[in-house]
């Protein structure tokens, strides 16, 4: 999926085409008042206080106006901050993770009492092309993209497992979740997706984990 690069941009005529649309407004209000005025009975002239209620009264309204728009204003802008705080960082997703040539940092998560614990790799079709074995205790792994043969594979995504045994038995399979690359953050339909190496669209609810890159 093609990333656009325009999301999130503002219309910089917006602002513009809000204010002068506020001193039209204002500008029909004292042209009506001066009509209203011209066109009063002279032998029963309407009070001065009146047309000073109104005057006051519509440039309240108007006085509220721009103060919604600055504080909209604000909202969008600490979004956006919000948005930069994710680029950069790299978050812990299961699902797994695009293969660019980098090693891949796991964080695989073993049976407790396993004896054996083996990592289990497969391509975009599902095919197991790689399984290695782990320390039983082992929190923490960095898969090289090398199949079962020792050769490097191809650039692209795969997933991970792993399934631990104790004494020949199999007691857990589970996938196994990736540290990636956070490259872009926008908003989408009320949420924040992030978008991964490979063009992996995530939402950030499903992120479980988040660090600094080493």
């Amino acid at each position: 999926m093609e990333i656009n690069s325009s999301f999130g941009t503002t219309n910089p005529g917006l602002g513009t085409a809000n204010a002068s649309a506020g001193q039209s407004d204002y500008q029909t209000f004292l042209n009506m008042l001066t009509v209203q005025m011209r066109n009063q009975d002279p032998l029963n002239p309407m009070n001065s206080t009146e047309f000073a209620v109104q005057l006051a009264t519509f440039s309240g309204v108007e006085q509220q106006s721009y103060t919604n728009q600055l504080l909209s204003a604000m909202v969008n802008q600490t979004g956006l901050s919000d948005l930069g705080s994710w680029v950069g960082m790299e978050a812990r997703i299961f699902g797994g993770a695009y293969y660019d040539g980098d090693a891949i940092a796991l964080t695989p998560d073993p049976a407790l009492g396993a004896d054996d614990v083996t990592l289990i790799v497969r391509d975009e079709n599902g095919n197991i092309v790689d399984n290695r074995s782990l320390e039983p205790r082992s929190l923490s792994y960095s898969w090289d993209g090398l199949d079962s043969n020792g050769d490097a594979l191809p650039n692209g995504s795969y997933t991970f497992e792993i399934e631990s045994k104790s004494e020949g038995e199999v007691i857990d399979s589970q996938p196994v979740a990736a540290y990636v690359p956070i490259l872009e953050a926008r908003f989408e339909n009320g949420a924040t997706v992030l978008v991964l190496p490979g063009d992996y669209w995530v939402d950030s609810s499903s992120v479980t984990g988040l660090r600094r890159p080493d």
